[in-house]
């Protein structure tokens, strides 16, 4: 199949989450990768790997994931849009570059295809056991955006938003898949071109007197230049001033770190993307993403069908987490069912946004396979109690 001078293939396509995130990486204008192999997110940048020369673009195969991380930021300062892909030990191993790319305001996507862990894990089986990690993995004060797909075809979209919004904010944004659904073969629509929408890097218009490379103009996202075109600009993993420049007081600290936060935190509930269904009658509400929210689907419609007044709110980003809709909602239900292939990490977030009003039921699976339907309706049962 053709694709257009973009590299888009468009049409319908019967392919796995995987090569989706492939094709909406390549639809998004991303022109080099470089990564890994580890299991189960190699098919992505296989495809890449292949597809990418077509477009003038490059992928390179790092001897690890430390340096895969770090490599992507070099190609984003060169004038690239670039991403990397790995699953939970390579995700823990890029942290510190996460980290740094938060710091130097690097727009980049990491996209982790999560397995079974600690450590080495179930490296073929799913898990959801990341996410906390993609918010707080790095050390020190930043924020982040982080998606969850939950079909091939949000694989495709939903890439194409993580590198819009990496661009708008000027931020790592991280795409949180899972081995079922990267490795879930369904039906996905590619628009024509034409129809996709890709936000351009916020290029800086300024001259080389005037440009500074972190004065943020008062909107708190800073213009960017690229290496090679003739403007003077620091590139650190200290604190710096508006000149990229190391300035270790605590004055510039304070002012740095609040603003690499405040860029998210004040847009969070322009950024927040969720689903929503059945949610004005609920006493009980079933929150769930990624694979697990096609599980929980199943549930919620027998609970229905058994005349339980049960609505879904799906998390489609999990951070920042959408604390405003579960507040709204804990002041007029009774309960929250949380379920997730971890040990109750999304869990704890929406009982911090409940405050208390309404009681959070944590449905826990350690990963290597999915909820059965019959367990979260026992639990949406109970919390309907």
């Amino acid at each position: 199949m053709k694709a257009d001078p973009r590299g888009v293939l468009t049409g319908e396509h019967f392919i796995d989450g995987d090569h989706a995130c492939c094709e909406g990486a390549l639809a998004a204008g991303a022109r080099f990768a470089a990564g890994y192999p580890i299991t189960p997110s190699t098919e992505v940048v296989e495809r890449f790997a292949a597809r990418v020369p077509t477009v003038g673009g490059t992928f390179i195969q790092m001897e690890d994931e430390l340096a895969a991380s770090i490599t992507l930021q070099g190609a984003v300062w060169g004038g690239a849009k670039a991403f990397t892909v790995t699953s939970g030990p390579g995700f823990s191993l890029m942290m510190e570059h996460i980290g740094y790319a938060a710091m130097t305001e690097t727009p980049c996507v990491f996209v982790d295809v999560q397995r079974g862990g600690p450590s080495t894990g179930l490296p073929t089986l799913p898990a959801q056991a990341d996410m906390m990690q993609a918010r707080w993995g790095s050390h020190g004060d930043y924020a982040v955006i982080a998606l969850c797909p939950n079909s091939p075809q949000e694989c495709f979209d939903l890439t194409i938003k993580a590198f819009n919004l990496a661009e708008e904010f000027r931020v790592p944004v991280m795409f949180m898949m899972d081995e079922v659904v990267g490795h879930m073969t369904e039906k996905v629509v590619i628009p024509p071109a034409d129809q996709i929408e890709v936000t351009p890097r916020k290029h800086t218009k300024k001259s080389v007197e005037e440009f500074e490379p972190y004065n943020t103009n008062g909107d708190m996202v800073p213009e960017i230049a690229h290496a090679g075109e003739g403007y003077k600009f620091h590139v650190t993993g200290l604190t710096h001033d508006e000149r990229g420049y190391p300035n270790m007081t605590p004055q510039t600290q304070d002012r740095l770190v609040r603003r690499l936060q405040n860029k998210i935190t004040s847009a969070a509930d322009r950024i927040a993307m969720f689903e929503e269904a059945d949610l004005n009658d609920a006493d009980v509400v079933v929150v769930s993403y990624g694979i697990t929210s096609r599980v929980a689907q199943r549930a919620i419609d027998t609970a229905r069908e058994q005349g339980l007044k049960v609505g879904k709110l799906r998390l489609i980003t999990a951070w920042p987490f959408p604390e405003k809709k579960i507040r709204e909602l804990a002041g007029r239900v009774k309960a929250f069912v949380v379920p997730e292939l971890n040990l109750g990490q999304m869990a704890l977030e929406v009982e911090r946004a409940a405050g208390g009003q309404a009681k959070t039921f944590s449905l826990t699976h350690a990963g290597g396979s999915v909820h059965h339907p019959e367990d979260i309706l026992k639990v949406i049962v109970e919390a309907s109690r």
